[in-house]
């Protein structure tokens, strides 16, 4: 598939190491030379370290050959402890900033809050203000693991339930609606990373809200959501993670005292000293290579329609 430039901030932290990957970044002074309209794309970063996680959503949304503009997004209620504010304030727009722009498309990142109730987080009202914002104003929306939870609780009141124990590891999940665009050129059964500590159930899914299923798993259970019309996008793993992403929060995890298990099937022969092998690339690729797709196909020219 060729692969064209996703267009960011010139100095954006990510720039160097996804030019070094061979991903073709272009940066917004190059690209205001263009004549061309590009997917305009909104990420709300949520997670501490945002560089890793701009990289990892950047790598998957490049992969296409559609040209994508992508402003990032915090939440200007939550006082950041891992990144600086004055990166934050150069390379990211807070809700005010955008309140009035139109975005094809939006992906809203997990967030290590799971096990808070949702109204104890310190930035509810603002992400529940993007919440009620992004029907008039984005196309489609892409939640991620606990960013999907939040979507659900804000929209349908569908609970979130803790886990007997942390879910961490590489697992295998089914596909159930093959019809649908974002399961086209999927196998019968993927891989994906799942890191989360609670979980919703497809009862509660299937009574409370429109939402169909498209891919669950025995040990998972639901993995991935979407509407008919694709403008919601529920996602609980994280076909997102690099290789590393989970050896770094198990670490993370055994130095904070926290005597972590293993992620399941992540280690060769469950020995963290051996490199973990990357089961989900291809299924990551096309995933988000199909949701950009459907995004270009149904998203109208005229963004402002959005409100009408």
């Amino acid at each position: 598939m060729t692969s064209m430039p996703i267009t960011v901030e010139k100095k954006l932290a990510a720039i160097d190491i996804l030019r070094k990957e061979n991903i073709f970044v272009m940066d917004d002074m190059r690209a205001m030379r263009q004549d061309i309209r590009p997917l305009s794309m909104l990420v709300v970063n949520l997670m501490p370290k945002k560089a890793n996680t701009e990289v990892h959503i950047l790598r998957h949304l490049a992969n296409t050959p559609l040209q994508l503009k992508v402003d990032f997004l915090y939440m200007a209620d939550h006082e950041a402890k891992n990144t600086a504010m004055d990166y934050l304030k150069n390379f990211y727009k807070t809700f005010e900033d955008v309140k009035d722009s139109f975005y094809d498309g939006m992906i809203i990142t997990g967030a290590p809050v799971e096990t808070l109730e949702y109204e104890d987080v310190d930035y509810w009202e603002e992400i529940s203000r993007l919440f009620d914002w992004s029907k008039a104003h984005v196309f489609s929306t892409m939640y991620l693991c606990w960013g999907a939870q939040a979507g659900l609780y804000y929209r349908y009141g569908i609970q979130k339930y803790l886990l007997p124990k942390k879910l961490s590891g590489i697992y295998s999940q089914k596909v159930m609606l093959r019809e649908n665009p974002l399961m086209r050129g999927f196998d019968d059964e993927f891989k994906a990373p799942h890191s989360r500590y609670t979980e919703v159930t497809a009862s509660e899914v299937l009574e409370k809200s429109p939402l169909n299923i498209l891919a669950a798993g025995p040990e998972v259970g639901l993995s991935i959501l979407a509407s008919d019309d694709l403008r919601q996008v529920y996602n609980f793993g994280h076909l997102e993670y690099t290789r590393n992403t989970l050896a770094e929060e198990y670490e993370r995890d055994v130095k904070a005292g926290k005597n972590p298990a293993l992620p399941v099937n992540y280690y060769p022969d469950d020995n963290p000293q051996n490199a973990p092998k990357k089961t989900w690339s291809l299924a990551a690729s096309v995933f988000f290579s199909n949701w950009v797709n459907a995004v270009y196909q149904e998203t109208p020219y005229d963004l402002t329609e959005l409100s009408k």
